[in-house]
């Protein structure tokens, strides 16, 4: 299950670093899939877009930290549980993103997609 930061983030910053794909970012900051991955040149996104991964793409959000789905694995791969939720100090600020519900075995594909 990719992970989405709700609207009561309070803009702390703690889970950013904690992030093992670099999916998390501050409030209106660009963002590429290349980041904190192995990925480069051509890479289609979940919704089947393709984009370059070393290119910068528009913030998914101007007022609040925000996950890039599809580089979320869910910290699988990394940890045994999601290294943002265990930092967040406002519970249920981050949760299951149910555009992107997915089982281990997605996110672990994704994991060797993305660090392979």
């Amino acid at each position: 299950m990719a992970l989405l930061i709700t609207d009561t983030c309070i803009n702390c910053g703690a889970c950013e670093p904690e992030c093992p794909n670099q999916a998390i970012y501050e409030p209106g900051a660009e963002w590429s899939m290349a980041e904190g991955t192995n990925v480069s040149g051509s890479f289609t996104l979940l919704n089947g877009t393709a984009i370059d991964a070393d290119e910068m793409q528009a913030p998914l959000s101007e007022d609040f930290y925000f996950i890039v789905s599809d580089k979320c694995t869910g910290c699988k791969g990394f940890h045994d549980e999601e290294q943002c939720v265990v930092f967040c100090p406002v519970p249920d600020c981050i949760i299951t993103d149910p555009d992107h519900d997915e089982p281990e075995d997605v996110l672990m594909q994704r994991y060797d997609t993305l660090q392979g």
